[in-house]
């Protein structure tokens, strides 16, 4: 099986920088062959990338996006037979359509089986984002609109209502990609991959959590007496739900699941947002007091998030459950994301609580 990563971006905005850290960091031990086709004569950058010891197809004939139906499937084919790559990473010319090469590379895929099309995304220069939508609007529009993920670059140039304005922007052209805002320096290659690769989000990642611990909880009602089960010492990670009074929840779900085979998605709903936005400590205390505390928002069966902190360098991780909450300092992330999951809730007051509008 190889992969493959298209990597599109207009130029400058950071292709070369980001396909070394992943090299560095995040591809170690893999054999890769990156296939770069820049605009003109000479691939300005093959230099340090075959000091890394990356073998480089380059088609400086023209556009890759120019010449799909024979040249681009040949080449591909060719790299392919001839090195058998673990992965191939496509940098397309940065003035290309993004679609066209993710229309090409599933054209070869549909005839060659062990070729898997892993991620393909756009790196977006944050501070020329208004700039580039404005004047090369078809491109840089194709380039945005079609990528699993954006991977925005210069972020630490920009204060925080520019970078929030950068990400409406992105986000009114692509509403589902993972927007990357976190300086890359802050963070792994890993972490950089895996917001390229979709991984999971932060809902599907409680929801795993919530159907853990209801097996977990059916577990111990086979082997220890009822009484004993509610003690709750199982640590701070095991959520309270079936203490407090929240009757809907309980009803629909928390006890009843495993013998009524309903999945946690089916019972309760899920609010979440990814945003730049930085919070204090004191200011994250008082969100998270209200939300564990009151029942304005909602029947709250879990609460979970990483956000940059306002006072530092940090970010600051929460979890929640009914009626308490923890937070602590923890790493990065690519942004700073938030989710909810309960019934009944009323997402225009969490957007208020959360300082989103």
């Amino acid at each position: 099986m190889t992969k493959i990563d298209i990597i599109s971006g207009f130029l400058g905005a950071g292709k070369t920088t980001l396909i070394k850290k992943l090299l560095d960091e995040a591809f170690q031990g893999e054999k890769i062959v990156l296939i770069e086709n820049e605009f003109g004569e000479i691939g300005i950058d093959g230099g340090f990338l075959k000091d890394a010891g990356v073998e480089i197809t380059e088609m400086n004939s023209g556009c890759i996006c120019c010449s799909l139906v024979g040249d681009f499937g040949t080449a591909l084919k060719q790299v392919l037979a001839d090195y058998a790559p673990d992965r191939i990473i496509i940098e397309p010319s940065g003035v290309g359509k993004l679609s066209d090469v993710v229309a090409a590379v599933e054209r070869v895929q549909g005839e060659t089986p062990d070729l898997h099309l892993n991620s393909f995304v756009t790196v977006v220069d944050a501070v020329k984002c208004r700039i580039y939508m404005k004047n090369f609007g078809e491109f840089f529009n194709n380039q945005v609109e079609h990528a699993c993920a954006i991977l925005l670059s210069r972020t630490q140039k920009l204060d925080a209502a520019k970078l929030d304005g950068a990400v409406h922007m992105l986000r009114e052209k692509n509403p589902k990609a993972a927007i990357l805002t976190t300086p890359w320096d802050q963070l792994t290659g890993a972490q950089i991959l895996a917001a390229m690769e979709g991984g999971h989000s932060l809902a599907e990642t409680l929801m795993e959590e919530i159907e853990h611990e209801h097996h977990e909880h059916e577990h111990e009602h086979h082997h220890h007496d009822h009484e004993h089960h509610h003690e709750h010492d199982h640590g701070h990670e095991e959520h309270e739900h079936h203490h407090h009074d929240h009757g809907p929840d309980c009803d629909c779900g928390c006890h009843d699941h495993h013998h009524h085979d309903h999945d946690a998605d089916e019972v309760f709903l899920s609010w979440g947002r990814e945003t730049p936005r930085k919070y204090s400590r004191e200011e994250l205390q008082d969100i998270l007091s209200e939300l564990a505390m009151t029942q304005d928002y909602g029947y709250i069966l879990r609460a979970k998030g990483m956000v940059p902190c306002a006072d530092s360098q940090t970010w600051l991780h929460f979890d929640l459950t009914p009626e308490e909450f923890e937070i602590r300092e923890g790493a990065a992330d690519y942004t700073g994301r938030l989710c909810v999951i309960g019934s009944e809730l009323k997402e225009e007051q969490l957007e208020k609580l959360f300082l989103l509008v």
